[in-house]
């Protein structure tokens, strides 16, 4: 028998490949997907740790960084006894009063301007550019001059936090109507639909995924901006507990309303991902 009746295998065809010659070829084994909540809650042990350590060093002041464990003793006692007449309680309800009614309001004037800029080129051509030059106006710009307006009570405070909510509302609702498909509007107007029942059968639920995600955003320009609505003449909040413990020196009640405050931002915006996954669980999917 010849050599070559060993060495000599049938040829493959074209297009397969032959596992004996090429053995790099076979598929390795897939590795364990790592969990972006596992290393989201990583990433948040250690900067608690580096915390900590910075703390129990003294590599800074605590005057102007005290440990983790002194922050949360503030807390507790502030949620005991209260800080500058008002328990933190209350200073929460006041800043998410706050918060909600200028994002009622944002929504109401917010998602009907979003929807013109979409819709129509007038109502493009006529509040384009009045969101354009409000959008990059910081809220302490135009603060004095709502003051000088509205005075100092409570409507004030909301219409500053307001219009810092209204850009991102009214911007992401007007994406969202022009990304509609034209073949579902097509196919609307072909049953004989009117323009009216076209924008709310079709417009408004395509453009939900966008009006959510300009309310996310929305919420955090409230929360931006709630410290320095609260700067006039409040008596409770988030922001006015903040500082009024700033000009005293309080860093631990500072850093405790800081983390507050991002802890309820937090929450809220899992309670809009999660409304977000009941009302178009199709986003992202066409």
């Amino acid at each position: 028998m010849s050599v070559s009746a060993y060495t000599e295998r049938p040829a493959t065809k074209a297009g397969e490949t032959d596992g004996l010659s090429v053995p790099w070829s076979r598929p390795k084994p897939k590795r364990a997907a790592i969990s972006a909540r596992l290393v989201s809650a990583i990433t948040i042990l250690v900067l608690l740790a580096a915390w900590a350590i910075s703390a129990q060093l003294k590599l800074v002041s605590p005057v102007f960084l005290p440990s983790p464990a002194a922050v949360w003793a503030k807390f507790v006692v502030v949620a005991r006894n209260g800080f500058v007449d008002a328990t933190l309680l209350e200073h929460i309800t006041a800043s998410l009063w706050r918060v909600f009614a200028a994002l009622v309001a944002a929504i109401l004037i917010g998602v009907p301007v979003g929807l013109a800029i979409g819709v129509s080129r007038i109502g493009r051509g006529v509040f384009d550019p009045l969101l354009e030059f409000l959008r990059p106006i910081p809220p302490l710009a135009y603060l004095p001059l709502i003051v000088i307006w509205f005075g100092i009570g409570e409507p004030s405070k909301i219409l500053v936090i307001a219009i810092a909510m209204l850009a991102p509302v009214a911007l992401s609702t007007a994406a969202g109507v022009r990304g509609v498909s034209r073949e579902r509007i097509n196919a609307a107007r072909s049953l004989g639909a009117t323009r009216a029942q076209v924008v709310r059968h079709v417009i408004l639920p395509s453009a939900l995924p966008s009006i959510l995600t300009g309310l996310r955003i929305a919420l955090g320009a409230g929360w931006s901006t709630l410290v320095a609505a609260e700067l006039v003449a409040a008596t409770r909040g988030l922001g006015f507990m903040i500082q009024s413990a700033a000009q005293f020196l309080v860093t631990d009640v500072v850093v405790m309303g800081i983390l507050v405050i991002a802890t309820i931002a937090f929450a809220l915006e899992f309670v809009i991902r999660r409304i977000e996954r009941i009302l178009v669980p199709w986003a992202g999917r066409d």
